[in-house]
């Protein structure tokens, strides 16, 4: 691993909220471009070589923000990284029905061991490209479900009217069936 990521891993690792670090608190100068890609398949990589270690994966994604110029970027106190992502940063694999306040609500559960309710404030949009759903989550960034998790959310669905009707809380979302 080069400089780079260690002093990141380094400085995140020691006093980290693993669920929801501050990085809108966290605006240091760029740094740089970082040799790190995410694939479009959810894959992360390093100068070209697969990052096998998933808690590093997960601490990198919990510190990875999409800034207004549309721009990647591995925050942290100190420094701040760009690097490039494919397609969409994280990936969806699978939904699920849960119950929040007595209302029936979508969860979906990402590849890094991360979960959110679909609502208003996440919401899942149709991505034309991909071909399957987005669903929104803080820091600018989205996840693109899997083709596994595409299908269980389409058999979840309801049919009325030539559409898939997903409702989740006070949250829908229509897609045309063609």
């Amino acid at each position: 691993m080069n400089d780079a990521l260690d002093s990141l891993e380094s400085q995140i690792g020691k006093t980290r909220d693993y669920e929801s670090p501050p990085l809108h608190l966290w605006h240091p100068p760029l740094s740089g471009n970082i040799a790190i890609r995410i694939a479009s398949d959810g894959t992360w990589f390093h100068e070209g070589s697969v990052i096998k270690r998933n808690a590093l994966v997960k601490l990198f994604a919990s510190i990875l923000r999409r800034e207004e110029d549309g721009n990647y970027y591995l925050v942290s106190p100190h420094e701040k990284w760009r690097i490039q992502v494919e397609s969409h940063p994280l990936i969806v694999t699978d939904f699920d029905w849960s119950e929040e306040g007595g209302e029936r609500v979508l969860v979906a559960t990402l590849n890094i061991d991360r979960q959110w309710t679909v609502s208003t404030e996440h919401p899942l949009h149709f991505d034309d490209v991909a071909g399957a759903v987005t669903i929104t989550i803080p820091h600018g960034l989205t996840a693109l479900s899997n083709r596994a998790a595409w299908y269980r959310l389409i058999e979840m669905a309801d049919v009325e009217q030539h559409h898939a009707v997903l409702r989740s809380g006070h949250f829908e979302l229509r897609i045309p069936l063609q």
